[in-house]
């Protein structure tokens, strides 16, 4: 892959060789996740954008009014529209082992074909507008999401998230981050 930005000088970051507050960061995704990812150590080269993203990501699993399915739906419809193949790998991983998606859900998605459950459509085409119209989505395409039962709070979640993928899908592009063996099986071509 071409590094779409500038070429990064920085490496991946470990605890041994990490500053203060990038250990204290480590230490708290360690916590979250029981690995550092290889995306982690590039983030926190700039210990407060990994810092805010693990927040971030948290807030919205815990608190996004989003069901496990659901939020990975939105979490690839991010990831695959920012063009981060190492989210979507990892969020593939994670639909199929950890938040229950079903699997003709999730091989819709990543072969970019029809979801077949019409209020995951309605959440992924939702989520997918929000971030190509640059948060100004078509009514239409807003009353399509709520009549599929989603509310304004929704949205809010979904801003959320983008905002949490913008981090790392755009930190991932700028490193052109490595996959971890643990989502190789998951890779996107």
């Amino acid at each position: 892959m071409a590094n779409h930005f500038v070429n990064s000088t920085l490496n991946p970051v470990t605890a041994e060789s990490g500053n203060a507050d990038q250990r204290e960061v480590l230490g708290v995704a360690l916590k979250q996740v029981g690995f550092i990812p290889n995306m982690y150590a590039n983030m926190v080269n700039l210990a407060p954008v990994l810092s805010t993203y693990l927040h971030g990501y948290a807030e919205f699993r815990s608190k996004g009014g989003f069901s496990p399915v659901e939020q990975e739906v939105v979490f690839l419809a991010l990831s695959l529209t920012n063009g981060c193949k190492y989210c979507g790998a990892a969020h593939s991983m994670l639909a199929d082992k950890m938040s229950g998606v079903p699997a003709d859900v999730l091989a819709a998605i990543r072969d970019g074909k029809p979801i077949p459950d019409a209020k995951l459509q309605a959440l992924y085409d939702f989520t997918v507008a929000l971030v190509d119209q640059k948060g100004k989505v078509s009514p239409a395409t807003g009353e399509k999401f709520k009549s599929a039962g989603f509310t304004d709070k929704h949205v809010m979640g979904i801003i959320l998230a983008a905002s949490v993928k913008t981090l790392s899908n755009f930190s991932n592009h700028f490193f052109e981050t490595e996959l971890d063996d643990i989502f190789a099986p998951y890779k996107l071509d």
